[in-house]
């Protein structure tokens, strides 16, 4: 089921959460669906575990095959494992960090990405999406070493939501990702274990922060477990602006041949 983030005039945003691996084996992720009027775009689609479920559900609000882009946060298994089936059933054009461009075709059969993949330089860019009256916006922002390499997020001036990757991600088997966040403190024991370890450093968030403090941002939406909106917004920038995280905690002590 398609949990409705945002919706005014002809532009939606949805969300999907529950579409894969109800054991447990693999861990929860979301994959988002952009269309504004005519024109349709999937943010981190996910791998073979969702494709299907998936495919069906997007079938409901927008025609997959019509899809005009494909937009990858990083590179990880649970971003793009499913590009192959993607390039199959789409003409969609495929944006990720430069610095993976010429790793995500390993995804796929050989020849089926040639041309069709663009890489987002460092700074990030503003990609327009489509054509025409059906064409917009979405803004590339740069998130390196949060905690991919090459990492990009995606903020949507329209709907003012940031779908920040890894950023911003809670886990924990009590946790129902369809519920959206509004107070950070109750949410923190979900997130920080994840955060201290997959954030690479301090210095990353405090700049990450600083950048993102300049947008009008309504809701932060990571791509794994809830969304944040309301106070979480805030609070999560100020909490990430503050957390020692990465190489920030490692020491000799991490670094021992095993006995």
């Amino acid at each position: 089921m398609a949990i409705e983030l945002f919706r005014k005039d002809d532009h939606v945003c949805l969300m999907f959460a529950k579409l894969s691996d109800e054991d447990g084996e693999a861990v929860q992720s979301n994959q988002f669906l952009i269309v504004n009027k005519g024109t349709g775009c999937i943010i981190d689609p996910g791998g073979n575990l969702a494709y299907n479920e998936l495919y069906l559900g997007m079938s409901q609000h927008f025609p997959p095959h019509k899809l005009a882009a494909i937009l990858a946060s990083h590179a990880d298994p649970d971003i793009i494992a499913s590009l192959d089936r993607w390039m199959t059933a789409t003409s969609a054009t495929v944006y990720i960090s430069k610095i993976w461009e010429r790793f995500a075709p390993h995804f796929c059969k050989p020849g089926k990405t040639i041309g069709r993949i663009v890489g987002i330089p460092d700074p990030g860019q503003r990609l327009r999406l489509g054509d025409g009256s059906a064409a917009f916006e979405l803004i590339a922002l740069p998130a390196h070493f949060l905690h991919a390499e090459g990492n990009f997020q995606f903020y949507d001036p329209i709907a003012r939501i940031l779908f920040s990757g890894d950023l911003g991600a809670s886990i924990g088997a009590d946790l129902n990702p369809e519920e959206t966040v509004t107070d950070l403190g109750p949410h923190l024991r979900r997130m920080e274990a994840f955060h201290r370890r997959y954030m690479v450093s301090n210095k990353v968030l405090r700049l990450w922060a600083a950048m993102v403090r300049q947008l009008d941002i309504k809701m932060i939406v990571p791509q794994h477990g809830s969304p944040m909106a309301g106070p979480a917004v805030k609070q999560f920038i100020d909490w990430a602006e503050n957390l020692q995280c990465g190489v920030d905690l490692m020491g000799s002590a991490q670094y021992q041949i095993p006995a």
